[in-house]
């Protein structure tokens, strides 16, 4: 399609693609695309033209095969007369358009003083309805008068369509070498570079996003929770100590010290240093005496003020040496 396109340019505008594409038995949409395409690289030229255009209905589309109604009920009448119980029958839902039509184009009369009968007027006749529809669907519209009594018989609907105006662009030549992205080695070696043809750089286009990684998804709803504990006025505790006392990862967070979560599985213990070196004591007392009785974790004997929290403790003797041991700080924390 380009070729012809660039060869037809050399002598003469192209006036109209649709009738270009007709002459050359091309399809106009492929027409239209190799336009598009010699026009980006300046080639040709396109104006757009808008056009009023017609096609077939269904119904249109069947008569332009078979005929119209008119002229299929002509051919079923014989030639010593047919009943109309006959054609209505060999006709079928043709029929009573086919003899209505055919009476105002005084085809066929029908013989009262014989029954009915009906017989052929004329003694030949041409299928203008049909040549018309076929003349439309290959682009040639009919006289006015014509096709409007197409359009009332509903045979043709409106089908405007766009065509396009060719002339030669600034880059124009007979044929299309296609444009090189970047200069090679061979070109180079043989001086094809010198008369080569280059793709325009475009300094505007996005450039290729880099690989990058993604936050797992726990790590999100971490940084969700983190967000509204410190929203609530929690201040974050210094992240690399990742060793840490039973005391203050366990005992100080009144998780009692015969709870599963404790045993091997799921903590690793440290045992180079064993034991934490300190610990404060009065804060160790009324923790010892909340696991215990339950009733220091605001004072308790050793502040007689403080209020009652009103617990039971865990009911068991609390073990400061099992406190002391060192392990890498769990998730709990």
């Amino acid at each position: 399609v380009e070729s012809v396109i660039l060869s037809t340019l050399q002598g003469t505008e192209i006036q109209n693609s649709v009738e270009f594409a007709r002459a050359n038995s091309f399809d106009h949409q492929a027409v239209v695309g190799a336009l598009k395409s010699l026009s980006s690289d300046g080639f040709v030229e396109m104006v757009a033209e808008d056009h009023e255009g017609w096609k077939l209905t269904d119904e249109g589309e069947e008569y332009a095969t078979k005929g119209s109604p008119e002229a299929i009920v002509y051919s079923l009448v014989g030639a010593d007369g047919s009943d109309k119980d006959e054609i209505d029958k060999l006709a079928g839902a043709l029929a009573k358009v086919g003899l209505s039509q055919c009476m105002q184009l005084k085809w066929l009369r029908i013989d009262k003083e014989k029954g009915g009968k009906i017989f052929k007027e004329a003694s030949s006749v041409v299928d203008s309805v049909k040549d018309q529809l076929v003349a439309i669907k290959a682009g040639t519209l009919p006289a006015k008068a014509d096709l409007d009594k197409l359009k009332k018989r509903k045979l043709v609907a409106p089908a405007n369509y766009k065509s396009y105006k060719v002339t030669k662009g600034a880059s124009y030549a007979p044929t299309r070498s296609k444009a090189a992205a970047d200069i090679t080695m061979e070109m180079m070696m043989d001086g094809s570079w010198r008369t080569q043809r280059f793709k325009p750089y475009n300094f505007d286009a996005l450039g290729q996003d880099p690989a990058a990684g993604r936050l797992h998804p726990l790590l999100k709803v971490r940084a969700q929770f983190r967000e509204i504990f410190l929203e609530m006025g929690f201040e974050e505790m210094p992240t690399d100590r990742f060793v840490e006392s039973s005391f203050w990862n366990f005992d100080a967070l009144f998780q009692p010290q015969a709870h599963p979560a404790r045993d091997m599985q799921d903590t690793f213990f440290i045992k180079d240093p064993a034991k934490t070196l300190t610990t404060p004591p009065d804060y160790v007392a009324k923790v010892k005496s909340t696991h215990e009785r339950g009733e220091c974790a605001t004072g308790g004997p050793q502040d007689p003020a403080a209020t009652p929290i009103g617990s039971l403790g865990y009911r068991n003797s609390w073990s400061m040496a099992e406190a002391e041991e060192k392990l890498l700080r769990t998730h709990h924390t």
